[in-house]
């Protein structure tokens, strides 16, 4: 499962007074629900396209969706490139009041994120149909899914626009404005997908018609906010010359969340290959609805983390050892519960989640149900396994975070993708994920409780260490 870190200014003297002092629960409620209402509105591209495709059109089409999803991870996966390496960048230059610093990290992210926005829509014209055989378009469903990728390259420009620089605009401390630049973006999708596939009978054209508006206007909003005075950052035709110093340092801090976007677009690739395969354009369809139903849940464990990021970082930071312990078991014990509810909602009421998605089918419900509760399987634990392997990341320890965050998906995921098919087909597929899901909550269980072994008490100290130097001590 990926990670989503947040990167703050800690400027303000009361925000640092309650990582301090406020109780854990209270802080995680406070930092949880700004994040969880992006990341779902976020999630809402994505979701409700397949919602209204897969009622309104048919299972097919819904099928060339879920064939392009992949690619657009690896669209995603540049965003965040720029997105998050410039965002601490930024963050860094804001703590040390180098404003100028700043506003040229922010022209060369924008001149970065356009140029790499106009590579990604040429080179994805030049090879469209041959990558979208690639990742699991077959005769039936290549039409559909060309048509619906076609209309999406011409926005790819808008897109890694407006998603890398709205992460600068939370970088700068308004977490809001980037909340309400999500919201009314993804809110206008809603409202114009139905218009596009029902109203004017565009079908899958119409669904990609309306997400490219939909980024369009965030790229415009996110541009108007640096020029206008709420914005700490100011964006100039000074700033926008590129400095390939500082150009090679926002690649070399967003590098790694590139990576790990850029591996979760090839397993999801290779899913969709051997669902072709051994389970046909069904199959895929299925695949697309079960992880639009999970993707809601996941999003919100993942917004626990990016919750307790902050907390868990300043009081490891400054030797609050106790209020670490108990954020984190917190954090634990609120994702367990989320997981095991939406556990028990894909277990006792499939066909309901499936048939949100989809009714006319019963072919594409009967394949949805059994994958659903499959893939399902080992959901108990993911809460665990994602929370877990943040609090590494949370306290300095990058690299046993990015073992963690690469555990599941390459090192145990990927070969299983590739075996297990060969025995049991498509179910061999399904089986795959929650076998790696449960592999990898084994290995993070050992290693976090190891860790957290070590936070005997609480002891101040004077001035924050590195975690990656220094560890904890285990005594008072």
């Amino acid at each position: 499962m990926p990670d989503f870190p947040i990167f703050a200014v800690m400027t303000d003297p009361r925000q640092v007074y309650e990582l301090e002092h406020e109780k854990p629960g209270r802080l995680m409620w406070k930092y949880f629900l700004p994040a969880f209402a992006s990341m779902m509105a976020n999630a809402l591209y994505n979701v409700v396209d397949r919602i209204y495709i897969g009622q309104g059109v048919d299972a097919l089409a819904l099928s060339g969706l879920t064939v392009v999803f992949p690619l657009m991870i690896v669209f995603m996966a540049f965003g965040m490139l720029v997105g998050m390496g410039s965002a601490v960048r930024i963050s860094l230059a804001l703590g040390e009041k180098d404003f100028n610093r700043a506003n040229r990290i922010l022209g060369n992210a924008f001149f970065l994120s356009l140029v790499l926005g106009l590579v990604l829509m040429g080179a994805g014209f030049l090879v469209r149909d041959r990558v979208l055989q690639i990742f699991g378009a077959g005769p039936e469903t290549i039409k559909y899914a060309s048509d619906y990728f076609t209309i999406i390259l011409l926005g790819t420009p808008l897109a890694t626009v407006g998603f890398s620089l709205n992460n600068v605009i939370r970088a700068e401390g308004n977490p809001r404005i980037a909340m309400y630049s999500i919201f009314i973006s993804a809110g206008l999708n809603i409202i114009l997908d139905p218009i596009f596939i029902f109203g004017l009978d565009m079908g899958v054209k119409g669904a990609a018609i309306a997400t490219v508006i939909s980024h369009l206007v965030l790229a415009v909003w996110v541009l108007l906010h640096f020029r206008s005075k709420r914005s700490v950052t100011r964006l100039t035709a000074a700033t926008f010359r590129p400095d390939f110093y500082i150009i090679r340092h926002i690649v070399s801090i967003g590098f790694a969340p590139f990576a790990m976007n850029l591996a979760s677009s090839i397993i999801w690739g290779v899913m969709n290959t051997k669902f072709i395969r051994y389970g046909g354009d069904i199959s895929i369809a299925a695949l697309g609805i079960v992880n639009s139903a999970t993707m809601l849940l996941v999003i919100s464990i993942i917004s626990i983390n990016m919750a307790v990021q902050p907390i868990i970082g300043f009081n490891y930071g400054a030797g609050l050892f106790c209020r670490v312990k108990e954020t984190i078991m917190k954090a634990i014990r609120y994702a367990t519960l989320i997981a095991v509810g939406g556990w028990l909602i894909c277990m006792l009421a499939p066909g309901v989640i499936i048939s949100i998605f989809n009714t006319d089918s019963a072919e594409l419900r009967e394949a949805g149900t059994l994958g659903l509760r499959i893939y399902c399987a080992a959901l108990p634990v993911v809460g665990f396994q994602i929370i877990s392997s943040n609090y590494f990341q949370a306290i300095g320890k990058a690299r046993l975070a990015i073992f963690l965050s690469m555990l599941r998906q390459i090192i145990i995921l990927f070969p299983l993708i590739i075996i297990l098919p060969e025995f049991w087909g498509a179910s061999g597929v399904w089986v795959a994920i929650p076998v790696s899901d449960f592999a990898a909550a084994v290995i993070s269980f050992i290693l976090f409780r190891r860790e957290i072994a070590k936070l005997e008490c609480d002891m101040p100290v004077a001035g924050r260490r590195n975690p990656e130097i220094a560890p904890p001590p285990e005594t008072c």
